[in-house]
């Protein structure tokens, strides 16, 4: 198909199908000045017309196909015919190559001039589709990965170091970006922010290096023979987040902050001396895209009016808790902004500081020069604090402390690393608090999880197992709801052929009656557990994910997943019922098994 080049009025053209009124295109034309984006874009940001009946409507008057790439199948060699930098310039993608022609996706297809560079940057001539723009950007991100470019500098660097020709003042030259150890980790880290990951693991093995990525919480492996390279990549870390270079013999952490595709991300940095070199694992916090609020944080509508209630007493003390990588200092954050008004003295203790909020006091613990959690936090009560923040109760010192401060007029938010809200009142007792002292300050504890969110693109009905409908019929029938339709991903390029894309949150809320509280100050666990499941605005985590599941939102295999490691509890009460039960879920719950490597299977 050739290029349209009889030019289509868009605006005249939408007026004309009665999508947008008179006035509405002369207020995006005006608006259009002001941004000098083209008309079409214009008229879906200001929402004067729905995106899907917008493409449908030019697709039809340039009698070409619209493609919606959701549920496109994408080859990546064809998509490898044009490179990313001409693909993000034109806002374009090779859809399919066929015998003599390309088949082209583009977002504008009335662009003349982008059309004209497609045709002398593609060996064929090419047919025009047209697909939407988020959906382009987002399967960009996705197909063009960085995999080839860190192999080649991976190739690169390890000549270079094989030859003699590596030299290590290099690696302190920091403005200096043609080094291939530069260039290496600038790829490294450019392809884990495009694909969403939290972490960057580096490892070396006897024979190769692998270099990891945590996605939606589970890692993802890639493979390289070259593994001489892992000094250069460690020591040019180290000097980049200010360690010592030269002892290899002691873990270290530190942190740097670097600019990556345009969003500022910190980087934590944890080195461990290990059998063959050197491990270091990165957490990237992107700083550019902010607190996410209590709003975004998943919470259930009802759970988030009661919490909001609980932070905004004048005292006492609300705990989160979870295991590492919950989300627990996402909801801390989303909590303090909330709080963080002038009217408000707001400090928190840190270990470390992961975001930097404005107007709130945040200090950062340095254990090695006596900068401990509760030397710190015995100076901020002399600071005249409405509201503290405690990275962690780890021990009982700080435990009584924050307890105390809780009691004598502030309002304080802390962390426990317990399996639920239950356990984490007594584990306060555990560590040696007075009983009385916890039942007179703590107000509620919020336990959560992370769990992985089914991929909208390749999700499908499922039918449970005998095993699976067993434990769910006990379960829906608690809950009070039907058995729905169960969904489950098959996986596709925008989940990585994982059938997951996302994770969202599953909560707990537990706050303290008198029943509990004076349970606690008996240090009594059982009528403690007894009181709490006699509350009814409890509603254990295993019943969230359950929901979560029944909703399409999650599958069945997450629930059991994570119903394993936070409600062993629940599980016995099931195999009382039936003796099979909780080994048929433990053999049928799925084990996380990491991909083979960063690229795709895209057929």
């Amino acid at each position: 198909m050739a290029a349209p080049r009889n030019r289509i009025r868009i605006g005249d053209m939408l007026v004309q199908h009665n999508l947008i009124s008179e006035e509405q295109l002369k207020e995006a034309l005006e608006q259009q000045k002001k941004t000098r984006q083209k008309l079409g874009k214009t008229l879906l940001t200001m929402g004067f017309v729905d995106e899907k009946e917008f493409l449908s409507l030019l697709a039809q008057q340039l009698n070409i196909p619209l493609v919606d790439l959701s549920r496109y199948t994408f080859n990546k060699q064809d998509v490898a015919q044009l490179s990313e930098t001409h693909a993000r310039r034109f806002r374009a993608i090779v859809l399919k190559e066929n015998t003599d022609r390309f088949t082209v996706g583009m977002a504008d297809p009335m662009d003349i001039f982008a059309y004209d560079e497609l045709q002398r940057l593609l060996p064929k001539p090419i047919d025009l589709a047209v697909v939407s723009e988020n959906q382009l950007l987002e399967s960009m991100d996705l197909l063009y990965r960085r995999t080839s470019d860190i192999e080649s500098l991976a190739d690169q660097l390890s000549e270079e170091i094989s030859d003699g020709g590596f030299d290590l003042a290099e690696l302190n030259a920091t403005d200096e970006v043609d080094v291939p150890v530069v260039k290496l980790l600038k790829s490294l880290f450019e392809d884990a922010v495009q694909v969403g990951a939290s972490d960057i693991h580096i490892e070396p093995d006897e024979h190769v290096l692998r270099i990891r990525q945590r996605i939606d919480g589970v890692l993802h492996e890639h493979v390289m023979k070259e593994k001489r390279i892992a000094p250069a990549l460690v020591l040019r870390l180290k000097l980049m987040s200010k360690l010592n270079i030269s002892e290899k013999r002691l873990p270290q952490d530190g942190r740097f902050n670097m600019m990556v595709k345009g969003q500022s991300v910190d980087v934590r940095i944890s080195t461990l001396p290990i059998q063959y070199g050197e491990s270091v694992v990165m957490r990237l916090l992107n700083q550019s895209a902010g607190v996410i609020g209590l709003d975004n944080a998943g919470l259930p509508d009802d759970m988030k009016a009661r919490l909001r209630r609980l932070i905004r007493e004048p005292h006492g003390i609300v705990l989160v808790t979870g295991p590492t990588g919950s989300g627990k200092t996402t909801t801390l954050y989303g909590a303090l902004n909330e709080l963080n008004t002038q009217e408000r003295k707001i400090i928190t203790v840190e270990d470390p500081v992961e975001y930097r909020l404005p107007r709130i006091n945040q200090v950062q613990i340095n254990s090695d020069i006596g900068l401990t959690f509760a030397s710190v936090l015995r100076a901020c009560l002399r600071q005249d604090p409405d509201v503290l923040l405690l990275g962690e109760i780890r021990d009982r010192e700080t435990a009584e402390i924050s307890l105390r401060a809780a009691m004598t007029g502030h309002f304080v938010l802390s962390t426990l690393h317990t399996n639920d809200a239950v356990s984490s009142a007594m584990r306060l007792v555990d560590i040696g608090v007075e009983g009385y002292l916890a039942a007179s300050a703590l107000r509620g504890v919020l336990a959560q999880r992370l769990i992985r969110k089914t991929c909208v693109h390749c999700k499908q009905p499922y039918q449970p197992s005998a095993q699976e409908a067993q434990w769910l019929k006990h379960r829906t029938e608690q809950l009070g709801i039907e058995m729905p339709v169960w969904q489950k991903g098959q996986g596709c390029t925008y989940c990585n052929n994982t059938g997951y894309k996302g994770r969202v949150g599953v909560f707990e809320l537990l706050e303290l009656n008198d029943e509990m509280a004076d349970a606690l100050r008996k240090d009594d666990s059982v009528g403690f557990t007894a009181a709490a499941k006699n509350d009814p605005n409890y509603k254990p985590l295993v019943y969230g994910a359950l929901e979560l599941a029944a909703q399409g939102v999650t599958t069945l295999d997450e629930v059991f997943r994570v119903t394993e490691q936070m409600d062993e509890a629940v599980l016995e009460e099931i195999a009382t019922t039936s003796s099979e039960v909780k080994a048929d879920v433990t053999e049928e719950a799925p084990k996380v098994v990491p991909d083979s490597g960063f690229s795709f299977e895209l057929e």
